[in-house]
């Protein structure tokens, strides 16, 4: 007769003891990462309004309610908080543009491009303005962040890209040179922040919004979007 191989039990005691142990490791990372995402958003606004030179760890600090050594043990110092600013405005702006581009995949290219063209003005102009303060125009970064803002903007550019070249590829678009267009379609984009101002009245709004989006579309073909892209 075959001797069966014993294997021991796991006692359900022990195991409750363990899930209880790591319950409140669980808890701890996400007050943890709901704190630094509050320092991260606190860090964000006063960058927008002083820019890097006249934000402080002081001041995130005390807008955060929590002792300046506390910081450190979220970020090692101040360029390592605005370095992750830089990436969290960065993954919000291109998460929503791949999720408007996402309702509108089956449409033709000229409509996912004038679905970006507007889902970046509204961000810049209406659901989050810190981006154009931040990003938009020419901004004194020190040499450090240099190489950061320029990825950061590639990473931008290429949601637009994609879309163009693609657009290209298929015929559709016929503009001569899409490098060109594209910084133009980037500098236009820039200046919505400035021309759509929040004191504008929101149908004067809506209508200047289509008068963007209409135009700069139009640096990459003349033809009219297909009848139920609109």
């Amino acid at each position: 007769m075959s001797r069966l191989a014993y294997t021991p039990a796991v006692s359900t005691e022990a195991s409750a003891r363990a899930d209880a142990a790591a319950r409140p490791t669980s808890r701890v990372a996400r007050r943890r990462d709901r704190r630094k995402a509050e320092i991260v958003r606190t860090a964000t606004e006063l960058l927008s309004a002083h820019g890097y030179q006249g934000m402080s760890l002081e001041d995130v600090a005390e807008r955060t309610d929590i002792a300046k050594a506390t910081l450190y043990h979220y970020f090692s110092g101040k360029d390592a908080l605005v370095t992750a600013v830089i990436e969290a405005m960065t993954a919000e702006v291109n998460q929503r543009l791949e999720q408007e581009l996402d309702r509108v995949r089956d449409r033709s290219h000229l409509e996912q491009l004038r679905t970006l063209i507007r889902e970046q003005v509204r961000i810049l102009t209406d659901t989050a303005p810190e981006v154009a303060t931040l990003f938009s125009w020419p901004t004194t970064w020190p040499d450090a962040f240099q190489e950061t803002v320029k990825e950061s903007r590639r990473r931008h550019d290429a949601i637009f890209r994609r879309v163009v070249e693609a657009g290209l590829a298929a015929g559709e678009f016929d503009c001569p040179n899409p490098d060109v267009a594209l910084q133009c379609l980037h500098g236009v984009l820039n200046q919505s922040s400035l021309w759509l101002r929040p004191s504008l009245p929101p149908a004067k709004k809506a209508q200047l919004w289509d008068a963007v989006v209409d135009t700069a579309s139009r640096m990459f073909t003349l033809r009219d979007a297909p009848p139920g892209d609109h």
